[in-house]
């Protein structure tokens, strides 16, 4: 499956900005999606998770109650709203796209199959 993100930008802190990611070449409903942001010269870091049908999400600490992740499979995307942006949410944005049977969702990124290329979000004090 192809992915690719967009949205990212530049925003001051306390802002909002939504991301997109778009997948083609599969089936969409057969993939876990999760978003995840890498600063460089650090890891991979876990922001989002959702499940195949939509019916379960899963957030890292710092972001959640500011961040949500959605899909429609309908249109092969899946989103991610943040909100109360902060200058240390700062990085490149990736989603990623994992082949699965169950309805779980996935934080380790190792586990996914599919990347997209990024999009950066960059957030001012």
């Amino acid at each position: 499956v192809q992915l690719q993100a967009s949205g990212g930008g530049l925003v001051q802190a306390g802002g909002s900005l939504r991301l997109s990611c778009a997948a083609s070449g599969r089936t969409f409903s057969n993939y876990a999606m999760g978003w995840f942001r890498q600063a460089p010269g650090k890891e991979r870091e876990f922001v989002a998770a959702i499940s195949r049908n939509g019916g379960s999400t899963r957030y890292a600490d710092s972001v959640k109650g500011r961040f949500t992740i959605s899909r429609d499979n309908a249109k092969n995307t899946v989103t991610l709203q943040m909100n109360s942006l902060k200058p240390e949410d700062s990085d490149v944005y990736h989603c990623a796209a994992k082949f699965t049977f169950s309805s779980g969702t996935y934080s380790g990124w190792n586990t996914y199959d599919y990347w997209g290329q990024g999009t950066q979000v960059t957030v001012s004090s």
